[in-house]
């Protein structure tokens, strides 16, 4: 008789865990997350707001949610992560719950513990859901790696804390990541 883990855990088993524990579940494996840093942070809250001052500003349908947000990418029930930064367009993917579907831009904070996680399989999970630009934000390191995935390019680039960053998929948002933190 096969172990029940062995089928790997689902959507449900997701929803049943205490408030407290924080994890992902990707591909049916549960990958539990440490409480963040301050500098992880700091740099949520300012760059959150940042993207919410601009979204309201501009009186659009884009919403942004900070983590803790479940975002389910997949139809599968296999799969729900809890990025830093959700920013979701289609407010047709919002629910109660969070977000069924890709969202248009992910922005995940590295920690020495999740570093893999975020730059490997994080990566291939987004690109492959639909999600339209993803960001990688190193504080150890102090860069910022800009993945856009729209249309037929992919385009990646690498940045410091000092630079000034265009988000690609608005027209006038940049980041200044010296005045941000």
């Amino acid at each position: 008789m096969e172990p029940a883990w062995a089928k790997g855990y689902t959507e449900e088993d997701y929803y049943k865990l205490p408030e407290e524990v924080r994890a992902e579940l990707i591909d049916g494996q549960f990958y539990y997350m440490a409480a963040p840093s301050r500098i992880h942070q700091k740099i949520l809250m300012e760059l959150s707001g940042t993207i919410r001052d601009y979204l309201k500003a501009r009186k659009g349908s884009c919403e942004v949610y900070p983590a803790p947000f479940a975002v389910k990418l997949y139809q599968d029930k296999t799969t729900i992560v809890e990025p830093d930064i959700s920013v979701i367009c289609d407010v047709d993917k919002l629910t109660d719950r969070g977000c069924t579907g890709a969202p248009d831009w992910v922005v995940e904070i590295v920690s020495p513990s999740t570093s893999s996680h975020d730059y490997i399989r994080k990566l291939n999970l987004y690109a492959n859901a639909g999600v339209r630009e993803y960001w990688i934000i190193n504080p150890q390191n102090r860069t910022v790696l800009v993945y856009f995935f729209e249309e037929a390019a992919f385009e990646v680039g690498q940045y410091t804390f000092q630079d000034k960053i265009k988000v690609n998929i608005y027209d006038d948002l940049w980041i200044d990541f010296a005045e941000l933190i």
